[in-house]
């Protein structure tokens, strides 16, 4: 990948208009499943890398789907699924070093199992138990951000330390990764992030999820031209990349990866894919999308496309697939157990976090309400 588009502008312009072929996209892995050529992919497809993104696919949408249904039973308050978006944010996060650190937004399930969440830290949150259920150092991946594009400038702001990092000790090469979706890319936010890590030469990656739709707003009434175009304009290196090829996105975040960790530009990479499920589990996207628009997408699922590989290619091993599906079966046993073990909160933690050190009246109003409580427990014994 060089410091020019993956995909001729033109082209990229005739694919929003043909309704976002595969084939119009810059990928390695062809809707059919099977591997072609594109300018500026190159990646090393062997039957472990093939066999180990599909087995983080799946598990990725296995989890997505127990929450969604634990929702809908009310166990959690909300849920934002990450269905369809496997290959985008499995191929982005396994073209990472471990050390490089991670923003999410509110929907990189998939992303984070890759980095050792349990479902337990992934669901504390939707039930209202904790502000975050992981600690982010332990697997350099920030807690979910709910304001839109706020994760683009802390990312910015991260990186810039690093950057700092690395002067003091040659040995460190991290880099930051941020992701974010289309609608995130309008807000004011996101622009500044752009213009100050271009201007600073942050290490940084910008992965945009285009999925789109911003809530009930499509991609096109947002902007009218390609988000990875606009990027350039600020001065990052810019890429695009079908977001449903699971190899291409690998191997345009490994380049930009390499390029961003050997003292590059920072990097905008747009991967297009599409959000399967409503924007969260209060949204009904039957009222906006037309349901030929999601067949189309349904045919491009990102698991099906990369089975389709292994099986032509006789890539997994005897066994693979049924040892995956009772993995998965396991995980899904493992979250709803999770979910339905988390300790509610308590009162009391509401006013601690209130400020990072308790100021004395703070601490006698919570005092005094945990007194309250117990008298409650006196008068029942």
């Amino acid at each position: 990948m060089t410091g020019q588009l993956l995909h001729p502008q033109a082209a990229a312009g005739s694919a929003r208009e043909e309704g976002e072929t595969s084939e119009a996209l810059p990928g390695l892995l062809a809707a059919d499943g099977t591997l072609r050529s594109s300018p500026g992919l190159s990646l090393d497809v062997t039957p472990r890398l093939a066999c180990g993104l599909y087995r983080d696919m799946v598990l990725g949408r296995r989890l997505d789907q127990e929450a969604y249904h634990l929702q809908r039973q009310g166990e959690l308050g909300l849920w934002l699924s990450c269905r369809g978006q496997e290959a985008a944010q499995v191929g982005s996060i396994r073209g990472l070093n471990d050390g490089d650190y991670v923003f999410p937004s509110y929907r990189e399930q998939a992303a984070a199992l890759c980095r050792g969440i349990d479902p337990a830290g992934l669901l504390a949150q939707w039930r209202g138990c904790s502000h975050s259920g992981w600690d982010p150092t332990a697997h350099n991946f920030h807690i979910y951000s709910l304001v839109l594009a706020t994760q683009l400038l802390h990312a910015t702001g991260y990186a810039l330390g690093v950057a700092r990092d690395r002067k003091r000790d040659p040995l460190i090469d991290d880099i930051v990764l941020v992701y974010f979706g289309d609608g995130a890319a309008s807000q004011g936010d996101a622009n500044e992030a752009f213009n100050w890590a271009a201007a600073s030469n942050a290490p940084v990656i910008f992965f945009c999820q285009n999925n789109q739709w911003a809530i009930s707003t499509p991609s096109s009434a947002q902007s009218s031209t390609r988000l990875h175009q606009r990027a350039e304009g600020f001065g990052l290196r810019s890429a695009l990349v079908d977001g449903n090829d699971v190899l291409g996105v690998h191997a345009a975040t490994r380049a930009a990866a390499a390029s961003v960790r050997a003292g590059g530009r920072p990097a905008f990479i747009e991967a297009v894919t599409y959000r399967m499920a409503g924007h969260s589990t209060s949204d009904n996207p039957d009222i906006y999308r037309e349901a030929d628009e999601v067949a189309r997408w349904q045919a491009r699922d990102p698991i099906v496309r990369l089975r389709a590989l292994l099986d032509a290619r006789g890539w997994a091993e005897p066994g693979f697939y049924q040892a995956l599906e009772s993995e998965a079966d396991a995980l899904a046993a493992q979250t709803r157990e999770a979910c339905l073990a988390l300790p509610p909160p308590r009162l009391e933690d509401t006013f601690r976090n209130t400020f990072a050190a308790e100021p004395a009246s703070l601490r006698e109003e919570r005092e005094g309400y945990t007194t309250y409580q117990e008298s409650f427990d006196d008068h029942a014994r």
